[in-house]
């Protein structure tokens, strides 16, 4: 599924050990700006040598790369939503119907939906910056039972949410038996 190996150089740093704030966002909320940032590189490094004809791909059953990709995007946006204490809307509903579809297998729509993470992390970056560190402890209701989370609750699962399907993408990928 990959024609070349590419991988952020072992020389990097991971982004939390770089040194570099993420400007504008509160200290408390640094560590998910940067793993949203990692998750975002190694996505980034990772998609050019995957042939996109392979996006649905469920080799023993995995979830396919293709809704990993959507699933990325789409977590985002909502608990975004639900930390500002909003419903989902419509579109976001039906993204959410959508995101176990098959996407059409084809270099566009990898590119679209790598382009929709990296859009979503951008959004959600802001969105860290205009939080209010007194509201972290605010309570916020998830999906239609309205489950009690906290505005930080959602914030850092947002981040290891995305490192944990990242991780996932990476197994499904490895298992299709080619070289990273």
């Amino acid at each position: 599924m990959l024609e070349n190996s590419h991988s952020i150089p072992a020389t990097r740093p991971e982004v939390w050990l770089r040194n570099a704030s993420e400007p504008g966002v509160p200290a408390l909320l640094q560590p998910v700006a940067h793993a949203l940032r990692q998750v975002r590189e190694e996505l980034a490094a990772l998609l050019p040598g995957f042939q996109p004809a392979h996006l649905n791909d469920r080799p023993a059953g995995l979830a396919s790369v293709g809704f990993h990709l959507k699933h990325l995007a789409g977590v985002l946006d909502r608990l975004a939503t639900y930390a500002r204490a909003e419903p989902l809307t419509a579109a976001q509903l039906a993204y959410l119907a959508a995101e176990t579809a098959p996407a059409p297998a084809t270099a566009a729509t990898l590119a679209a939906l790598e382009t929709a993470f990296a859009v979503q992390v951008e959004a959600f970056i802001q969105q860290l910056r205009a939080t209010d560190p007194a509201t972290l402890a605010e309570v916020r209701g998830v999906g239609r039972a309205q489950v009690p989370s906290t505005v930080v609750g959602l914030l850092v699962h947002a981040a290891e949410h995305s490192t944990r399907h990242f991780g996932q993408l990476l197994v499904t990928v490895r298992s299709m038996n080619y070289e990273l």
